[in-house]
């Protein structure tokens, strides 16, 4: 789960200061655990992935500070619809992307949902069934929209 919630928030963190340590530190988490070319592969799924959801998303994505301990909002649905992929639990991985996103144009982040979650999976990096969450509760802490 680590992997999934540092790399989404260090992913965020970078597009959202234009400061390259943030990706740099991410690279160095995934190298430290994954040899150079998986990690490479990883790191190149998760950017495509936040990209995505970036781009889909109706809020700013919430992420906390990079040295901050346990996970926001957002932070936990993100690593949720990861570990609904990886353990095939489809409607809950679709409910975790509608209350991060907050709209129904979610088909390109579930595409890239899928190839990051697969390719985790791959190299033996499997966020437990226990981080799955029921989206709906977390519709009530939703951010507030900028229209």
């Amino acid at each position: 789960a680590d992997l999934v919630g540092l790399g989404f928030r260090g992913w965020v963190c970078g597009y959202r200061t234009g400061d390259l340590g943030c990706w740099e530190r991410v690279w160095s988490l995934y190298s430290s655990v994954l040899e150079p070319k998986p990690a490479e592969a990883a790191v190149q799924c998760l950017a495509a992935w936040v990209k995505a959801l970036r781009g889909a998303s109706r809020h700013d994505l919430d992420v906390r500070p990079l040295d901050a301990c346990g996970f926001c909002r957002d932070e936990c649905l993100a690593i949720s619809m990861i570990a609904a992929c990886q353990h095939n639990t489809c409607p809950a991985m679709r409910a975790c992307a509608f209350a991060l996103i907050d709209t129904a144009h979610v088909e390109e982040v579930l595409h890239h949902t899928g190839t990051y979650a697969l390719t985790l999976r791959s190299l033996d990096k499997v966020v437990p069934p226990q981080w799955i969450v029921n989206a709906n509760a977390f519709i009530d802490a939703a951010p507030v929209r900028l229209h």
